[in-house]
């Protein structure tokens, strides 16, 4: 049995699949299955598949089914009980499944990501994807800032990671959700340990091609509705009182949300001088400096700007509140 299998999904990437196949078969841990399935693609993906010649290949063609049934095939027929993903238009370092094969096992964790190169296919640097990379970089790496950030947005990339067979037999949904969100979101209600190893090993190529552009399941109202969905599932459902921080564009979505929810906003913190000491519908809007230590209100955290969050963590954990238990950030 081969210490890793790989699952990796095919559709019309005919002219990056060997590249992401390559970079598979190349790592220093040569213990390993690769499953490549091609999901019914109409370009020259499965010709350029069938010129590598692997034994630890396994090449299936199928129907087009879309990529969660086309995930959820490959799992199955994985042999080994770690198993990874792989995009084919991505491609990673020599020792990124060694490093995140030692990490699972020495770190006790169910699934493990790592961080990230976002370049375009050229290979050049996206500067509209500077943000995000930070943040998975740099902001989301043990497991309690990714439990505590989970509500953001998806804090491990998808094509990073490598986990415990029991992970990817939760299944891809296939419903109006991202199903690598919906996954992760699950694995956490399920109570998995997740980390990841702060390194860049994966190159994640932004092109206008990739689903998370173009399918509707990867729209910005998709994640909202999946982030909310757990959120008021696995976090707010004994909860009938919130903090709130942030007044802002965000701030304000959540506030509404929570009210249609039934959940009562006691405070509204604040760091803009021009709006501390107002009201937004009866509930008054405080300076952080004035923010009483925490009493076990939930204070949710509704605020995008950049650094803000390690800031605010910091200014909460002075006043007691612990990320993860009664501190989360959303957006």
């Amino acid at each position: 049995m081969p210490s890793i299998s790989v699952v990796m999904p095919v559709y019309n990437a005919e002219t990056t699949v060997r590249r992401a196949i390559q970079s598979i078969l190349d790592q220093t841990l040569t213990d390993l299955q690769l499953i490549v399935v091609d999901d019914g693609s109409t370009d020259q993906s499965a010709a350029a598949i069938s010129q590598i010649n692997d034994p630890r290949m396994v090449f299936v063609q199928e129907n087009h089914q879309g990529v969660s049934r086309t995930a959820n095939l490959a799992t199955k027929l994985a042999a080994a009980e770690i198993i990874a993903r792989m995009d084919a238009d991505d491609y990673c370092e020599s020792n990124r499944l060694q490093l995140q094969y030692d990490y699972l096992h020495q770190q006790n964790v169910d699934v493990v990501g790592c961080q990230i190169r976002i370049t375009t296919a050229a290979g050049q640097a996206v500067p509209s994807m500077h943000r995000y990379e930070h943040w998975i970089n740099q902001e989301t790496s043990s497991h309690d800032e990714i439990m505590a950030h989970r509500f953001v947005e998806f804090p491990l990339v998808n094509p990073t990671i490598l986990a415990k067979r029991k992970y990817f037999e939760l299944n891809f949904a296939d419903n109006d959700f991202p199903e690598d969100y919906d996954l992760m979101l699950r694995a956490a209600s399920a109570g998995m340990k997740f980390g990841k190893v702060c390194q860049p090993l994966v190159t994640w190529t932004d092109s206008e091609h990739r689903l998370t552009r173009n399918d509707q399941r990867y729209s910005n109202d998709a994640f909202m509705a999946c982030r909310r969905f757990y959120f008021r599932k696995d976090i707010l459902e004994s909860v009938d009182q919130v903090d709130l921080w942030g007044s802002g564009k965000t701030g304000k979505h959540w506030f509404r949300w929570f009210q249609q929810a039934g959940l009562t906003v006691r405070k509204i913190i604040e760091v803009n001088p021009r709006k501390v000491g107002t009201f937004l519908d009866s509930v008054p809007v405080i300076h952080s400096d004035e923010m009483p230590p925490s009493d076990g209100t939930l204070m949710v955290c509704a605020v995008g700007a950049m650094g803000a969050r390690p800031l605010i963590h910091k200014h909460a954990n002075e006043r007691g509140y612990e990320l993860g238990t009664d501190l989360w950030f959303v957006a």
